[in-house]
């Protein structure tokens, strides 16, 4: 066993030298938040690099979600799935939003639009969907429910970013998409996060409710809370911008070579790159099936673990069965087969920039044995 731990993910540093020289740049202005240069200029480089229209910043990646909520006065309920982080289906139960869960589609772990319109009621508003480890859910199925039955859809894109189809970014369908910029993340500002609109007027009122909806010096047109990513996040953030392509690119590597390795393992099956997407390689999830690999996923993720090697399995167990949503009709296990499946054989292998490739070969081998 290797004494140093090989953890799901590292974060995406950038040069120390490079960081305090901006560093000294915010001591000399003494601006440490409230919209300051930094954070102005992110917000331009971020939209010129995911080709968007409009971004507004976060101090996370759970508030763009509630925010984009209250952005569209989403009320009743919202059809969500299941298989997520838990502040996809938390910022609905704080806007007070009843969650539907449907089951999600076993090839790319999101949800199933074949199951969504059934899930419809009366007091069905919007469709909050997940682009589930990045990879990119069937966005024109879900308009096209979303238009005839008159639906908000608020992608929660934590995982996504950078990530394009036949070159248009994913982050420009629906309604309004969310990213993440934690630490664990492909791109991070330590913590933070951004929730993408597509014109100046909604982009006006989501900077509204970020800063207390305060719209002036002794304004105030909305009931806002405090959401503002600060200047040394900000300066973090766009020197990380220059370093997320050679990292993705790396990560990409990676995922090849975990493939290469572990084709030929019985009871282990793995996630492929769809046609026509630029990935960005956030995860990589593999799935136990028990009964041929001749271990639980249990079993091998604790056997890792005494190797010094923290997989994650994301997503363990369904936000369904958690307390506070268990008791929703929507939450049966019979009513999510396909999610409570997955969720019961996934393992996050470790994938980040440094990764090096004797430790890789050493997670294939474990896996392998």
């Amino acid at each position: 066993m290797s004494d140093k731990p090989i953890y799901v993910t590292s974060p995406l540093l950038p040069s120390l030298d490079d960081f305090t020289a901006y560093l000294e740049e915010i001591w000399e202005k003494k601006i440490l938040t409230n919209n300051g240069d930094f954070h102005q200029q992110l917000e331009k480089e971020l939209c010129n690099y995911l080709k968007v229209p409009y971004l507004s910043l976060f101090t996370n990646g759970t508030l763009p979600l509630m925010v984009a909520l209250q952005a569209l006065r989403i009320t009743g309920e919202v059809i969500t799935t299941p298989y997520s982080f838990v502040a996809t289906t938390h910022s609905l139960w704080w806007n007070g939003i009843k969650p539907i869960f449907v089951d999600i589609d076993p090839e790319t772990c999101n949800i199933d639009p074949a199951k969504i319109e059934a899930a419809i009621t009366p007091q069905t508003t919007a469709i909050m969907p997940v682009h589930v480890y990045g990879k990119p859910c069937d966005t024109i199925r879900i308009q096209e429910i979303a238009d005839k039955y008159g639906l908000r859809v608020i992608y929660d894109a934590a995982h996504a970013f950078g990530v394009e189809v036949n070159g248009e970014s994913i982050l420009k369908a629906g309604d309004m998409a969310t990213l993440s910029f934690h630490a664990t993340k492909v791109y991070n500002t330590i913590e933070g996060g951004a929730l993408v609109c597509h014109d100046e007027q909604t982009k006006k009122r989501i900077d509204y409710l970020k800063n207390f909806g305060f719209a002036g010096e002794t304004t105030i047109v909305a009931p806002g809370i405090n959401g503002k990513m600060d200047e040394i996040r900000s300066a973090f953030g766009l020197l990380n911008l220059k370093l997320v392509d050679k990292a993705i690119e790396r990560r990409k590597e990676i995922a090849q070579q975990y493939r290469e390795g572990l084709k030929n393992t019985s009871g282990i099956t793995f996630m492929h790159d769809m046609l026509g997407v630029r990935h960005n390689y956030s995860y990589f999830p593999i799935f136990v099936d028990a009964d041929q690999y001749g271990m639980t996923r249990d079993e091998l993720y604790f056997k890792m673990r005494d190797e010094n090697i923290w997989g994650r399995r994301y997503f363990y167990p369904l936000i369904s069965t958690f307390s506070s949503y268990k008791g929703l009709k929507s939450a049966s296990q019979d009513n999510l087969p396909i999610a409570t499946k997955i969720s019961n054989s996934v393992i996050c292998l470790p994938i980040y920039e440094g990764l090096e490739t004797e430790n890789i070969e050493r997670i294939i081998n474990i896996i392998g044995k």
